[in-house]
């Protein structure tokens, strides 16, 4: 059965995030693919090594 993600007859939906720099926008749309299944989590658990190898942690979703 596939999922709602992979009906093709349903309204094709833009959404727009607006905000402040380092106010989480990207945070949140990783955190929708990874919870919607179109990033598994071994992707994030890798960025999240990466980004907390630049210095970066907590930006592990964006």
């Amino acid at each position: 059965m596939g999922s709602q993600w992979e009906d093709k007859s349903k309204p094709h939906l833009n959404i727009v995030f607006v905000g402040h720099v380092d106010h989480g926008k990207s945070t949140t749309v990783g955190r929708l693919l990874l919870d919607s299944g179109h990033i598994e989590a071994h992707v994030i658990e890798k960025n999240e090594k990466l980004a907390a190898e630049a210095g970066k942690a907590g930006f592990g979703l964006a």
